[in-house]
């Protein structure tokens, strides 16, 4: 019996006619380059926005040491 996995019960649900040519007929969906693109592309915002965080975070100790600074330096 072949194994189903929950992503193809998604692929189904979305369009079975889709599902059927991948699963039945073989047939690979067109476009496979550009959703690799779209991949590297949200791997790379991903790591944008990561870095962001920790520059907020820097930056609001930095602002905390020049303030402590101002008061007792």
């Amino acid at each position: 019996m072949p194994i189903i996995r929950a992503s193809e019960v998604g692929e189904y649900v979305y369009c079975a006619r889709a599902w059927w040519l991948r699963r039945v007929v073989g047939r690979e969906p067109a476009g496979q380059a550009r959703r690799d693109l779209g991949t590297l592309r949200h791997a790379r915002h991903s790591r944008a926005v990561a870095l962001s965080g920790g520059l907020i975070w820097l930056a609001g100790l930095l602002l905390v040491v020049f303030v402590l600074l101002l008061l007792f330096g």
